[in-house]
């Protein structure tokens, strides 16, 4: 039997992937600042930003010890006295941030009203109000409201699944299916975490993730929601607190999605969660192993593709720039919408709270 090393990613709190630097700009030629560290995706967004050639000029964050942290790491960050002070900051092009979810929309709107474009943690918005308003500043202003949907875009082999299908290598998409565990480490997490009110639900919240993944391998602009849950099942002592859901929809071009989301990552397993995608294509299919290879590889980023040429195991580990944090930098700068479209943004995060609303209403 082959047993894995655990890798400490801090049960995924503060997991930020190092990819290979693919550098889009010049030094000081984009600003970027960053604030709120309340989740540590914000080490990914900072780690992308930088592998592409953006400058961090400014860090602010009202708790001296996740600001300590972040300096520590990015010693070039200048700490910024106040937030209102990376906000009159002309050569800050970009503010990066990863607040308390329920936060994230009106942090937003400051940024898009100071003339400035925002890349925000996941989920984007708790609401759909939330999400109306933001779309109307947004039309107001033309700045840019950019997520984080790490699962995809800063995983090696989701982002390969993503090149195999746009060259053809599975024909037309008609299905996929996301499973995607998490590491609940209860006793790390901070007390929003488990107010549903600041978070938003775990369909909401994780879900986005998935959502967004859908309509980019099916190439689809909407869905209809056929089915959604979302529970507590284990965590009596945390009432507020899902962990368990499930979506499935119907893209609207015909498309098939499911994904279940959780928080049961097992205390042994050697990565904070087994992430998995399935893609069924009309002349092919695609696996996803994201994160480990259970009892095999840890960590791990693999494809494996079936078509007519055979079948192939792809190892993605280490192997991707993350073009994504390029082509967001150029998009900033050239007004331009080669990184996601702002609807594509924004539908991901309507239909994972469309979701949302569904399972409420039958608990």
């Amino acid at each position: 039997m082959t047993v894995t090393t655990k890798v400490n990613f801090k049960d995924g709190a503060n997991y930020a992937p190092v990819g290979q630097s693919q550098k889009v700009v010049e030094p000081n030629q984009f600003g970027f600042s960053v604030a709120y560290l309340d989740h540590g995706h914000i080490y990914g967004q900072t780690n992308g930003l930088l592998q592409a050639g953006a400058s961090l000029r400014y860090v602010y964050d009202p708790d001296p010890k996740r600001l300590s942290a972040f300096c520590e790491k990015y010693p070039q960050a200048q700490v910024a006295e106040s937030f209102a002070q990376i906000l009159a900051d002309d050569a800050t092009l970009l503010v990066a941030a990863a607040a308390i979810p329920n936060q994230r929309a009106d942090i937003g709107i400051q940024v898009l009203q100071a003339g400035k474009d925002y890349f925000t943690d996941k989920s984007p918005f708790t609401t759909l109000e939330q999400l109306a308003a933001v779309k109307a500043v947004v039309e107001q202003t033309s700045q840019k409201y950019a997520v984080y949907y790490a699962e995809r875009l800063h995983n090696e082999a989701a982002w390969k699944a993503g090149e195999l299908i746009a060259a053809g290598a599975i024909g037309r998409v008609l299905q996929v299916i996301n499973l995607a565990p998490h590491r609940l480490a209860k006793a790390t997490r901070p007390a929003w975490f488990f107010d549903k009110q600041q978070y938003g639900g775990i369909l909401t919240d994780i879900g986005s993730h998935q959502v967004e993944q859908f309509l980019t391998y099916a190439g689809a602009s909407d869905a209809t929601i056929n089915f959604a849950r979302a529970s507590n099942l284990n965590n009596a002592d945390k009432p507020d607190l899902e962990d368990f859901g499930e979506i499935s929809m119907t893209g609207d071009n015909g498309a098939s999605f499911y994904t279940r989301v959780d928080w049961f990552t097992p205390a042994g397993q050697a990565t904070w969660g087994d992430g998995r995608t399935f893609i069924v294509g009309t002349a092919g299919n695609i696996e996803c192993r994201k994160y480990n290879d259970v009892a095999r590889q840890a960590p791990a980023s693999k494809v494996f593709l079936t078509n007519a040429e055979g079948e192939q195991e792809i190892d993605c580990l280490g192997q991707s720039s993350f073009p994504y944090f390029g082509q967001l930098i150029l998009d900033c700068l050239n007004r331009t919408e080669n990184a996601m479209t702002q609807q594509h943004v924004f539908k991901a995060a309507e239909l994972s709270m469309q979701a949302q609303l569904i399972a409420d209403s039958m608990n």
